[in-house]
């Protein structure tokens, strides 16, 4: 494996073990108000583009990062619809 392969794989790892967190959470706590449904929703569309792109290439290092950041993108997503229709609290609710 050549060094430029090298510095994409510890690229694809590091960017995508910096989800692992915030899906954790999300997935434990069921807390999604602090997530953006708008960020979250170009965001996915981005790293698909980037997976189509990196599948054009064949560059197996942003095929890898793009597909595991993209399923991790997609179930914060799908939590944030899931879980982000709750009732305000009773403070918010307009009488």
């Amino acid at each position: 494996m050549s060094w430029v392969d090298q510095v994409g794989y510890l690229a694809a790892i590091l960017t995508t073990c910096s989800f692992v967190p915030q899906a954790w959470h999300t997935f434990r706590t069921r807390d999604v108000g602090g997530i953006s449904l708008g960020m979250y929703t170009v965001f996915a569309a981005g790293v698909a583009l980037w997976l189509a792109y990196g599948l054009l290439l064949r560059a197996w290092p942003i095929v890898l990062a793009n597909a595991v950041t993209l399923s991790l993108a997609l179930a914060i997503l799908a939590m944030k619809l899931r879980f982000g229709r709750a009732a305000p609290p009773v403070g918010d609710r307009v009488r």
